[in-house]
Parts: structure tokens; sequence; C-alpha cells
């Protein structure tokens, strides 16, 4: 290795050289800030820069690499580690299973930051096993804004490390909210190095706390259902077992996701829904083996590092050792949904399974709070067990949608376009004016928040009819095939009813305003002339106000139902504006 020489070199001239004639061979300070303070402080964003940047000038097999830019005007940084010092991805992805380690993307989360620094660093010294076949890839701090908001309170219930970053990026989003509506620079740089490596297996690292117990380490595994297939069974069975075989014969115990808040976890909880938004999920839309490690914020900071550092170590074993298998699985599932006829979607526990854990945890109990009128939740440390307990780990799709042969968008809808764009959708722009028969989708119904989330009023609960008919589209709008690898994420994103869908994000929220209304002194007379020449209108106006109390005593009203049913009425109101192109 570099260092080797190095000593080598600097030995040589002790000996024999003048020391007074020669620069003196740089030297590397590679202790982390974690390691100097015995466990109590992580590195600050400039300290995890600068020790990377240190590595890669040591040890030919690091090499770093800038894309793009973020919110604080930072670029995002990847490390990779490759073990042949090849750095050519097509050469990589080729021939070993690559992991993606995305850390800080909650900067006062520290945990993998520093972990990840350790482990990249004694792989690259050989201090450690060395994987053959596997690449690592590294996001050092994903949320730069978060990690440069540097503080020592942010995180109440945390224990250590002394001070950390901020959960907010610097325009004070939750990048882990983000990855469909693509509202960040951050995001948008992620995505330009996910696509650029397609990482076989995505590893996110967090803390969290919703219950207090015995462990420090959780996992969050991609819900298995939702990924489907022989690789959502691969890791139900297979790459999560392992992960736990694993960490249990290195005196490491861990458990899913305790997924409560404010509860006992002993009255049996569910996993976890990654819906797209959250970085596993959006992984899983490109067949991606995705991963939470979860460590326990009550936990000492030395402790939960240094189980980080362990599970990051069984997940590369892990890959090491299926390498085949992986990309065997993922190649397969790549395939299937472009022979499918239907995408299942929007999942729902399925409470008729019931998985079982062996739990441990720690008595709680509810008793008077001192603070407060009410009652609050007390755990017992000096009181653990272990007990079984219910798990729903398993979930069904309550909708399903035929998948069509593309979808058609207007170029004026370039907001959308452009994020198509940057997560690698292929799309030709139509060569002239063009009539395509396609199904459109008109809004029927829906909910919106009533408080902001995330720079949003999402909507749910989304209803749409649909038709098929002709549609003229013009020189420049924008064809899409589903015949693609994007294929799982345009169904996501495209189809309104989905739950992360651009619709659910407001994206087409100018679509459910009117444009044109009118006066109703000069639209009475239009409505009678309406009825008049319509008697089944006629007979359905009479009906509604004998059926609707409401509706009868509301003059207003009665007109708007009739300027609705009448030519007048924009056909543009309430028209989802993508259209689908049949089998």
């Amino acid at each position: 290795m570099r260092n080797t020489l190095i000593a080598l070199i600097a030995i040589f001239c002790l000996a024999s050289c003048d020391l007074s004639k020669y620069k003196l061979v740089k030297e590397y300070d590679l202790e982390t800030r974690f390691e100097k303070s015995k466990g109590t402080e992580t590195a600050t964003y400039s300290e995890v820069i600068a020790f990377y940047d240190q590595l890669q000038e040591a040890y030919p097999s690091i090499q770093v690499k800038k894309y793009g830019t973020t919110d604080s005007g930072e670029p995002l940084r990847l490390v990779l580690f490759s073990p042949s010092e090849d750095f050519d991805i097509d050469n990589l992805r080729a021939n070993n299973t690559i992991i993606l380690i995305n850390n800080g993307i909650h900067p006062g989360e520290s945990d993998g930051i520093d972990a990840t620094m350790m482990l990249f660093r004694d792989l690259a010294q050989d201090s450690i096993q060395v994987p053959k076949n596997t690449v690592l890839a590294t996001i050092p701090v994903y949320n730069i804004g978060g990690a440069l908001n540097r503080n020592t309170t942010s995180r109440t219930n945390q224990n250590g490390p002394l001070s950390y970053g901020f959960r907010g990026n610097a325009r004070n989003f939750d990048l882990n909210r983000d990855f469909i509506k693509s509202d960040t620079k951050n995001t948008r740089s992620f995505a330009e190095i996910f696509h650029a490596i397609n990482p076989d297996i995505f590893v996110d690292t967090h803390v969290s706390n919703g219950a207090d117990y015995q462990y420090t380490l959780t996992h969050l595994f991609t819900q298995h259902d939702k990924l489907g297939g022989e690789l959502g069974a691969y890791l139900h069975e297979s790459m999560m077992p392992s992960l736990e075989a694993s960490l249990w014969e290195h005196d490491w115990d861990i458990t899913p996701y305790v997924n409560v808040y404010n509860e006992v976890p002993e009255k049996g909880f569910t996993q976890f829904m990654d819906s797209p938004r959250y970085s596993t999920g959006y992984a899983t839309l490109w067949n991606t083996l995705g991963l939470m490690i979860e460590t326990h914020m009550l936990k000492p900071y030395k402790k939960r590092v240094t189980g980080t550092y362990r599970a990051l170590q069984s997940i590369i074993d892990i890959a090491e050792r299926d390498r085949a298998q992986i990309k065997d699985l993922r190649d397969k599932a790549d395939r299937k949904y472009l022979t499918e006829r239907w995408y299942p979607t929007n999942f729902e526990v399925d409470s008729t399974k019931i998985s079982k854990l062996q739990f441990k945890g720690y008595e709680g109990n509810t008793i008077e709070s001192e603070v407060t009128n009410g009652k609050r939740l007390q755990y017992d440390r000096k009181k653990p067990f272990t007990k079984e307990i219910d798990y729903y780990n398993n979930y069904v799709a309550t909708e399903k949608i035929e998948i069509p042969r593309g979808y058609v968008i207007p170029q004026g809808w370039w907001n959308v376009i452009d994020i198509l764009k940057s997560n690698n959708v292929e799309m030709l722009k139509l060569p002239k004016d063009t009539t395509i028969y396609v199904e459109k989708y008109r809004i029927e119904d829906y909910k919106t928040y009533s408080n902001a989330y995330e720079g949003h009023y999402p909507h749910s609960n989304t209803k749409v009819s649909s038709v098929t008919d002709s549609v003229r589209f013009r020189k420049g709008d924008i064809y899409i095939s589903t015949f693609q690898p994007a294929v799982r994420y345009l169904i996501e994103t495209l189809e309104p009813t989905t739950v992360d869908s651009f619709f659910n994000w407001n994206f087409f929220d100018s679509i459910l305003q009117q444009k044109e209304g009118f006066s109703p002194y000069v639209f009475e007379d239009i409505a009678k002339d309406l009825l008049e020449s319509n008697p089944s209108l006629k007979e359905e106006f009479i009906q509604k106000q004998k059926s609707d109390k409401e509706f009868a005593q509301d003059s207003m009203m009665q007109l708007d139902w009739l300027h609705k049913k009448s030519s007048n009425y924009e056909s543009s109101h309430l028209s989802y504006p993508v259209f689908r192109v049949g089998r």
C-alpha cells in the first residue's frame, strides 16, 4: 500500500539523505474525531471532507467525485472504494456487487457518518477483511446544509454526540421525504449519483426512538411485498435473516424497526411502509435492495457507531456471498414489468398474516404526569424482558393499475418533464402535430392536507374516472414508453391514485381551479334555453332539486351544476394532463 512505500522512502532518506535539500513527505491524519474523542463526538462537515480527500491521496483504492450541487451551495460528493483500484463504473457494475451507503440525510443522526469513515479507511488499509467482488460507494454527508447548521440541543432525546447537525436542509426540507417531489438540489444530485452507479444494495443510516427497548440496532428493510417477486422473497427470506444471524454471531442483537410512538412495543407493531418518497422506497422503483440501519438514540453514541460499523460489515459479507444471485434477481426484476399486464400499488397491512418476534424490551407503565394534568409512559430498565409479540410485516396491494404502452405529457408541463429527465427516463419529442387515441383521466375526488407538509399540501385518497378518445398533440409534446427500466418509477409518479404520485404532490393543482366562470344574470337565460332544449337534463335537474335539500336552497349551486353540463364549461378543469397510450 502507498503508506508502506512512503514509510520506506522516509527511512531511506533518514539514513542517506541530507533532509535540508528535500521536502518532507506529507503525513496523513486518518484518525477520526469520533476516535480521538473516545466515542463522544462526531466529525464536522469540513472534517469529513478533509478526511476523504486525505484518504484518496493516501490510497489508490479510494476515489472522491463531485456531483452537481445542493441547496447549501456545496457539491454532493461520492466516495468509492474499489479493491481492484478500477473506477470505471461500467466495469465495476459488470463484475461486482455495488453497495451505496447514504449518510447524514438527517445530520443529527450522525452514526453512519463516523462508522463509514472508519470502514473506508480500514478497508483501504487492509486492516479488516477486504471483499474481492464488492465495491463500496458512499455519500459521506447528504444533507450538507443541515450538517453545517450544527447545534447541541435539537435532538431532544438523543444520547450523544456532543454536537451534531440539524434535520432540515439549507431550505429546511426533510430530504427523506423528497425523493419523488425533488424540491431540492440535493435530491436532483442524488438521482444523478444513483443512476450513475445503479447500486445493487442501498443502505441509509439513521437514528430513531419511538419506544425504549434493549436493542442498539434495528433494521428497516424495504417492504418485501412491495418490492415483489423473487427479489422481494430473497430480501425477506435470505438477506434479512442473514444480516440478523451475522450480527448475532458477532454479539450484536438486532430487531425490525420498532414502529411505535409513545406506546409499548409488546402490544405488537407493523413494519414501516417505505413509500417512494423515502430513500429505500425510491430505490425499490429501480429494483435495488434497500435497507435503513436505525440505531436507538437512547443508547450511548460509541455503542451506536460501533454497531453501525458492524452492520455495514455484515452487509458487505452478504453482498460478497450472494453476488451472482443478487445480479440475477435484479435482472429478472428489471424485466418483470416489461411483460406484466398489471402493476400492484397502494399497499396496506395484511392483518390476517401475523409474524412473531422474540422481542427484548423493558416493562412500561402509564403513570400520572408530574408536568401535565395527564398521563405519561415510563419504562423501567431494571425490568428487562423477552416476550413473543405480534409483528405485521405482510402487505397487500389495494389497487392494481393496467400498465399502458406509454404516456404522453404536453410540453407545457416542463416541471414534471424535468424531474423525469433527472431520473434517466427515456422519452422522445413528437416530431409533428399528431392525433393519438388515448385514455384520459378525470379527477373525481381527493382529500388535501390541512397543514403544510414539506413545502406542500399533499392530496390523498384520489379517485379518477377515465374515457378513451382521440387527442391532438403538438409537435414537441413528450411521448414516454413504459418499455424501459424506469417503468416502476413512471407508474408511481404519473398514475394520480398512487400514494406519491406527482398529482398527490400538487404538481397539477392548476387543473383543480376553474379559470372561466359566469355571471348569474347572464347565465340565467342560457340555462333556461339549455333546459328547454334538453328534456332529459331538465328531468335530472328537477330530481336533484327534490333529492338534495342543500342544492334546492342554493341558486348559485344550481346554476353552477347547469354550467358544468353546458358547452361553456372548460374541458381542462379536473382533466388530468397526462395521457395513457393503450397496450
